[in-house]
């Protein structure tokens, strides 16, 4: 297998996995920045034009972050990072989502629109990346209170859902420097919790 990547977010996702699951893939650089995602070549293996992407052996490919690292998952259970029971992977499906969509897409949002990163291949709008900023610094309240009832976003035991929130938290710091947004990340249970997840050998 082969893993075609860049260095973004959703790629570190699988990268921290892989780590944390002893995997060694193949890693194929994509150069982003020079719109090498958006070429032919490249749509034929994710017509998202997007990073990163799984090259099977047998030539099919996967691409979404989370999709591949349920199928690493599949192929080595053990540790398992998903849950182990009914209300176990409910939970850390539920947060993984959260981090996803009501914080990461919000600070991503923030970032493409106000620093103008894409603005060859897209609209960018400013006021927008405001609102986002705004929302996403809204959302970091749910977390803050969640990880005040435990070490961990799902519970006591480190998840996918923490390599989400645990990556994206980290790119926000980055975020609030070259867009000038503030996100108030020194939130003490968000502190505490990413101190935790970052002295974890696959965040190094």
């Amino acid at each position: 297998m082969r893993l075609h990547e860049a260095e973004s977010p959703n790629a570190r996702r699988v990268w921290v996995f892989m780590k944390e699951k002893g995997i060694d893939i193949e890693r194929v650089p994509v150069d982003i920045r020079a719109g090498e995602n958006l070429t032919p070549e490249y749509r034929a293996k994710n017509p998202m034009g997007r990073v990163p992407v799984l090259e099977l052996d047998d030539g099919r490919f996967l691409a979404e972050s989370v999709a591949i690292c349920r199928y690493l998952e599949s192929l080595h259970p053990a540790p398992t990072l998903f849950g182990e029971d009914e209300w176990e992977m409910a939970s850390i499906e539920m947060w993984n989502r959260r981090a996803e969509i009501n914080f990461a897409m919000n600070a991503a949002s923030a970032f493409r629109n106000i620093t103008g990163f894409f603005k060859d291949r897209e609209t960018c709008v400013p006021e927008w990346g405001q609102v986002c900023a705004e929302e996403a610094k809204s959302q970091l309240g749910v977390f803050e209170e969640q990880l005040a009832k435990s070490d961990y976003l799902a519970g006591d035991r480190f998840s996918i859902a923490d390599i989400s929130m645990g990556v994206f938290y980290g790119f926000a710091g980055m975020i609030e420097k070259m867009a000038q947004v503030d996100f108030e990340l020194d939130r003490p249970n968000l502190k505490r919790w990413y101190e935790l997840v970052s002295k974890r050998s696959s965040f190094s």
